[in-house]
């Protein structure tokens, strides 16, 4: 949730300026440098120096054990970086804006999904586009607006109210709407489903009071609101991917067949187990970093 700068206490408020300032120099310095640098520099930054100091590189580690047990614990270690690596250069990419939209201009898009979602639009039908912390989707999302499509967005604003004021610009710039999670945004958010538009929604996220469904083989608190508004509105629910590729800095665009309707956990379900496929084969393009395995809230009305 947002806060309001004004009405946080003095030490809060105090160490969002400071996080901000510190995030801010860092894409600043970034961005100053060529693109084919900025990224992997961006990754560097934050794997090698800002993921170990603040224990998101423990914490990822800790994951990736918990669920491929199999793998030796410098596996482990190596996978939990990468995955620091490349949220760091997914970072910067979407702060390049008009970089990241000229190198997806015309990029090809790979799977059945394109073919239903050009068909849906030209005849009005809604869509809803799954995914998830993974490689970076923004890729894809640039490239279908090369293609002309008009792709919005809902998005979760972040505690840190100063950050969260330019880091929703840049979502702004790819094109298409995006729309804050709240009462406000979410009527405009149905408002452009309902009149035939397609919109972006990330679902690998804890919830909470969401259902418990399996990802990756553990339970998880996964939020049913993507197909519940796909059955209520009829829309298309297409996952889709931006796998980063071994070059660092350009990835494969996939669209799967969207999924069958039929209940909502049921869709949810078998979107949990796309992603997870996805997450499986390429491991080290997951943010691994995400308190995604909680499900023993205790909770107070």
């Amino acid at each position: 949730m947002r806060h309001d700068p004004d009405d946080l206490p003095l030490g809060t408020k105090a160490g969002y300026l400071a996080t901000n300032a510190v995030a801010r120099g860092c894409i600043g310095a970034a961005l100053a440098l060529p693109y084919r640098w900025r990224v992997p520099f961006m990754g560097w930054i934050l794997s090698r120096l800002i993921g170990p100091v603040a224990g998101f590189l423990r914490r990822a580690e800790e994951h990736v054990a918990m669920i491929l047990p199999h793998l030796p614990h410098a596996e482990h270690r190596r996978i939990a970086r990468a995955s620091l690596d490349n949220a760091g250069r997914t970072l910067i990419e979407n702060y390049s804006t008009r970089a990241l939209l000229a190198r997806q201009t015309g990029a090809d898009i790979a799977g059945p999904g394109l073919a239903h979602l050009s068909e849906a639009a030209a005849s009005g039908k809604p869509v809803i586009l799954v995914t998830g912390h993974f490689g970076n989707y923004e890729a894809v999302r640039a490239a279908l607006v090369s293609r002309g499509f008009d792709v919005g967005g809902l998005y979760r604003d972040m505690s840190n109210p100063y950050f969260n004021a330019h880091y929703v610009r840049t979502m702004q710039a790819f094109g298409g709407p995006v729309f804050a999670q709240g009462r406000k945004g979410t009527a405009g958010f149905v408002r452009h489903l309902k009149g035939g538009g397609q919109l972006v929604l990330l679902f690998d996220q804890h919830v909470q009071r969401a259902p418990i469904l399996d990802f990756l083989g553990r339970p998880a608190r996964t939020a049913v609101s993507a197909a519940e508004l796909a059955l209520r509105y009829d829309a298309l629910l297409i996952p889709f991917y931006g796998i980063r590729q071994t070059d660092g800095i350009s990835f494969d665009c996939v669209m799967e067949d969207p999924i069958p309707h039929s209940d909502a956990e049921t869709m949810t379900q078998a979107m949990n187990d796309s992603i997870g496929a996805r997450i499986r084969a390429n491991p080290e393009q997951w943010l691994w970093v995400a308190r995604r395995w909680r499900t023993d809230e205790v909770y107070v009305d």
